[in-house]
């Protein structure tokens, strides 16, 4: 635009006087902006809204101005909240979910209702959208405020809010000291995903909350299930009632579809039609649409519904009848390791793994808010694996693998008759993406030397426990090193916890008991103990040694000679030797173990603490000893062990086999004699079981760490690619290493073959 001039009047001498010129508009935060000077920053953070820092004092102000309302843009807006007055909206839970909802608006089921109500220009449409979204659907308030990415710290005084943006400090607003919805301003989202369950992708959100005072949970997971529209319970409620009297011939193959495609055809067929069914209610919806032809009456939702809302009301019915009600989202959750419902009224509390960055337990939002509903979800849980819960029953230990899932999940049940305050469900995850040694190592959970002696007990049939309290990774431990078991050889697995062992094997057999049975058909321990050895097994399996059967069992499999391989309840040596003696097994027999590795979890992490060999009592004379050894005697005998790996308090390994190859990757030159230089007595162990000299065993190790050094190096963390390249190497391994060596760069090779490389 071009200058503005003015032109002065005469002055009382009747002189005109030169003309003037006025400069053009410029920006209020411009500092020659002579209209507003004391405005020190003004810009839009959306659509409407502007954001204006101006100085106040020796502080600054922060004056926010929202969309203007006429008189005819808040009735219409008044329409609208009393509509949705009873709807569940779910707010955002952090700023960026504050943003986001902002950005993307109310879903087309909500914009279709708001058709109905507000009839009006698209501006006044626009300003109406805003403030209805900003108080029905996100922080009220303090919405404006979240919008502005520019601000770093909001502080609570007495007066009110005090916000610190990038460039201003600290600066007033006109919010009062505890506004709503505060926490909710003041988080940060930590993770975001999607869950996916038949067809549908929930978002889910792990979140921190940063005010004090507040919560004693500040980390909090957050399922984000759709909005329901006023009505919609009710429509959920007769579609479930409806379907659950449904007459059914034959058998049903596809539980789901039957549920969806039935769903469907009640739902759609009671939103396009009005509720018919009593008289009075038709005559009343006739009187408040005529009513709303002269704005007397907030007007009914018509026959027309979108798409949107027949697919939300189709979730909560399959939620709840082919999924496990409010669980299912958390079941199906791959970053969820542990799930609990303790009571009802109580939020569902769940544990993310350590991927999250997280690992403890936190609050979801959650909730079981009558009893009948926690009981259903109980029983079916019990159901899925054959268990019916009752009043001889109230209690169950459950394995099951939900529909659509890989993996298996860990049920501890009960009814309200041994609980106090209701039901209670604790749930165990596995993993479904099964961790290898290359995942540990790289997580420092574990050193490469501690892969490479493991492999040489799952190889040559050796024993091997995994011992610590539940949830330190016994099991993900186990299962990772399942590849180094030879691929000819034929693993089985005994006992319920079975099915969490991962056997890539053709030749492996998964053996259960069936505690639920009654008792002339129940499968016992001693049952699969017959089976197994008729199955000539080279590895046996056994999953949580914690019952007397188990440990009878783990005690026979000792005297067979096959390879054993289990997990147990202990967190150290001592502890070990008493659960052995309570169980009534003679100690003696501990010394048939090989190794037994000690996880420990700390702060979210999970790591191997220690690994102890056990040992008799010449091997123990031969040690040199230090306080890494030790005896525990009970009932008149001795139980000797040696450290053989151990973490440092710096989370560095120790490991109890100091060899310059094992630093170096090569070979030194050096004597077997030589280089046999400290406490180690597992070669001795692995030398006796395959009838070989200590000498080459050592070989075998320095070889087999060579190659898990190239597995963390080059990635190899695929658990079926790993057990290939195993299979591969066992059939022939000079063609295999040849094969690799042509994928690498001389400058990469280190890898060597057999016997001509040490």
């Amino acid at each position: 635009m071009g200058d503005a001039t003015l032109e002065l009047a005469d002055d009382e001498g009747g002189n005109t006087s030169d003309r003037g010129t006025v400069p053009p508009p410029l920006p209020p935060d411009d500092p020659e902006a002579w209209y507003a000077p004391d405005v020190r920053a003004q810009y839009e953070v959306h659509p409407g809204v502007v954001v204006t820092v101006s100085d106040r004092g020796t502080d600054f102000a922060y004056d926010v101005r929202e969309p203007p309302l006429t008189a005819t843009d808040r009735d219409a807006l008044d329409r609208v909240e009393s509509h949705f007055a009873d709807a569940h909206l779910d707010r955002p839970r952090t700023r960026e979910g504050a943003v986001e909802r902002m950005t993307e608006g109310f879903s087309p089921k909500h914009e279709r209702v708001i058709d109905r109500l507000v009839d009006c220009s698209p501006a006044a449409r626009r300003r109406v959208t805003y403030h209805a979204l900003a108080g029905l659907a996100c922080l009220d308030d303090l919405t404006p405020y979240a919008l502005d990415d520019a601000i770093d710290v909001a502080d609570t005084t007495d007066e009110g809010i005090v916000v610190h943006t990038s460039d201003y400090a600290p600066a007033e607003t006109a919010l009062s000291s505890d506004p709503e919805y505060i926490d909710r301003f003041a988080s940060e989202r930590i993770d975001r995903h999607t869950v996916s369950f038949h067809d549908f992708e929930i978002p889910v959100i792990l979140y921190r909350e940063n005010l004090l005072g507040n919560d004693p949970f500040t980390t909090k997971y957050a399922v984000r299930e759709p909005d329901l529209l006023p009505g919609d319970e009710d429509l959920i409620a007769e579609a479930k009632e409806r379907l659950w009297e449904t007459a059914v011939d034959g058998v049903i193959e596809d539980k789901t579809t039957f549920v969806r495609e039935r769903a469907e055809e009640l739902l759609a067929r009671r939103l396009r039609g009005r509720n018919t069914r009593a008289w009075v209610d038709a005559v009343g919806n006739r009187v408040r649409a005529a009513l709303a032809e002269y704005g007397l009456a907030v007007p009914p939702v018509d026959r027309r519904y979108a798409d949107d809302r027949l697919s939300d009301l189709v979730y909560y019915v399959l939620r709840d009848y082919v999924g496990y009600g409010k669980l299912t989202i958390p079941i199906r959750d791959p970053t969820l390791e542990d799930i609990e419902a303790n009571r009802v009224g109580e939020r569902i509390k769940v544990i993310p793994r350590t991927a999250t960055g997280h690992g403890e337990r936190v609050p979801t939002n959650l909730v079981f808010e009558a009893e009948q509903p926690f009981v259903n979800v109980v029983t079916q849980l019990a159901a899925a694996d054959g268990t019916e819960l009752n009043a001889s029953t109230p209690s169950a230990k459950v394995n099951l693998s939900p529909d659509g899932l890989d993996e298996t999940i860990r049920c501890a049940v009960a009814l309200p008759t041994v609980s106090e305050d209701g039901p209670h469900i604790s749930i165990r995850k596995q993993r479904e993406d099964v961790l290898t040694p290359t995942d540990l190592v790289r997580g420092n959970s574990l050193p490469t030397e501690l892969v490479a002696l493991l492999w040489l007990a799952y190889e040559h049939h050796g024993v091997v426990l995994f011992s610590g309290p539940t949830g330190v990774g016994k099991t993900t431990l186990m299962n990772a090193h399942m590849p180094f078991v030879p691929f000819r050889d034929r693993p089985i697995s005994i006992d319920e916890g079975s099915r969490e062992v991962r056997l890539p094997h053709e030749t492996g057999v998964s053996l259960t008991t069936r505690d639920h049975e009654s008792d002339h058909k129940r499968v016992t321990m001693a049952d699969l103990m017959t089976e197994c050895n008729y199955l000539n097994p080279d590895v046996e399996v056994i999953a949580e040694v914690n019952t007397t059967e188990s440990f009878e069992t783990f005690a026979e499999s000792l005297n067979t000679g096959h390879g054993l391989i289990g997990t147990t309840h202990a967190e150290d040596v001592e502890t070990l030797v008493n659960r052995v003696v309570e169980q009534g097994i003679p100690p003696y027999l501990l010394r048939e173990l090989d190794l037994v590795v000690f996880p420990r979890r700390a702060d979210g992490e999970r790591y191997v603490g220690e690994v102890v060999e056990l040992l008799d009592e010449r091997q123990f004379r031969d040690l040199d000893r230090d306080e890494r050894c030790g005896v525990v005697r009970k009932q008149g005998t001795a139980v000797y062990w040696n450290t053989v790996a151990w973490r440092e308090p710096d989370g560095d390994y120790g490991f109890a086999y100091d060899h310059p190859a094992l630093r170096d990757g090569e070979g030194t030159g050096q004597s077997a004699t030589d280089r046999r230089v400290c406490n180690l007595r597992t070669f001795e162990r692995i030398a006796t079981l395959t009838d070989r000299s200590v000498d080459a065993v050592e070989d075998e190790f320095h070889r087999k760490h060579r190659y898990v050094q190239y597995f963390v190096r080059e990635g190899i963390d695929d658990f079926g690619d790993l057990f290939d390249l195993l299979a591969d190497l066992e059939t022939d391994e000079a063609a295999t290493v040849e094969r690799l060596h042509r994928q690498r760069t001389p400058e990469e090779s280190t890898l060597g073959t057999g016997a001509g490389d040490d």
